[in-house]
């Protein structure tokens, strides 16, 4: 009579190792889908806001809206694209802080991935500039009325530095290449979004402002890149921040003394968050990949 050995049964359900928690998977054309319908939500917002100044008074056949006008539409250009990402997400699975990539990750090596995702885009950036020498400049300060008084000035600041990090990187990386991930590789998702993240940026006039694609497109791309390897959107936030912070300490007159007050906030608040206030597993790296 055979000796029969007793195996014991898997668990109900398996067990995942502590931190390699899955985010649920997002169909790969919620990518594309969110971005349009953000797209839409932030023109039907500028029409319906573009009425309402014409109603008070406000002169917009000189074709430039007023800085209020611009930051009102920036920050629903914001809220549109975030409630856009929360909406489709939560198609899939009750949407939660950590599967947008809010959720903590060990900080030495998510500063080093960081620092070198920004000595890595200031080297492409600086051999690009060489070789191509494009000649054009972003208006954004002068959009959001940087350069009127004080208060233009700390505006327009918070925006660029504050802001725009944390509501981009939710919905490009946190959203958007989460998405692509669940089709595409590494490389392909990165390359699309950092396409698009650069399309977004582009402000200029004239053929020469084309040349400035490339290098936005490649700071997207390193996005995705630290975003893949720390699994945490608060790396790739902070990141986001130093560069608008430099760009405005230069492109604003007295720039720079938002962006050493703003700057620091931003990275104290990236640091101190996610310990206080993670609602998921701490992941190494991004998690479903």
């Amino acid at each position: 009579m055979e000796a029969s050995v007793l195996t014991p049964s898997p668990p109900d359900p398996p067990e995942l190792p502590a931190g390699a928690e899955r985010p649920p998977a997002w169909p790969a054309w919620f990518a594309l889908a969110g971005f349009l319908i953000g797209l839409a939500g932030t023109v039907l917002f500028g029409i319906v806001l573009g009425l309402f100044a014409a109603l008070l008074g406000a002169d917009l056949d000189a074709g430039e809206s007023s800085p209020a006008l611009v930051v009102v539409g920036t920050l629903a250009q914001g809220v549109a694209f975030a409630l856009t990402a929360v909406f489709l997400a939560g198609r899939v699975a009750t949407p939660r802080r950590w599967h947008f990539g809010l959720r903590a990750t060990s900080f030495w090596p998510a500063l080093g991935w960081a620092a070198l995702g920004v000595v890595s885009f200031y080297v492409v950036s600086a051999v690009y500039g060489a070789v191509v020498s494009p000649d054009a400049e972003q208006d954004t300060v002068q959009q959001l009325g940087g350069d009127q008084g004080t208060l233009g000035l700390f505006v327009a600041g918070v925006m660029v530095v504050v802001v725009a990090p944390v509501v981009e990187e939710f919905f490009f990386r946190g959203f958007f290449y989460r998405a692509l991930r669940s089709r595409f590789s590494v490389i392909v998702a990165a390359l699309l979004d950092g396409l698009l993240f650069g399309l977004i940026h582009f402000g200029f006039d004239g053929a020469d402002g084309l040349l400035i694609l490339p290098p936005l497109a490649v700071l997207g791309f390193i996005y995705c890149l630290v975003y893949e390897r720390t699994g945490s959107l608060y790396p790739v936030i902070a990141m986001h921040a130093l560069n608008n912070a430099i760009a405005y300490a230069v492109l604003a007159d007295g720039g720079w003394r938002v962006s050493v007050i703003a700057f620091p906030l931003v990275v104290a608040a990236c640091v101190l968050v996610p310990r206080r206030a993670s609602d998921g597993p701490r992941a190494p790296r991004l998690a479903g990949a």
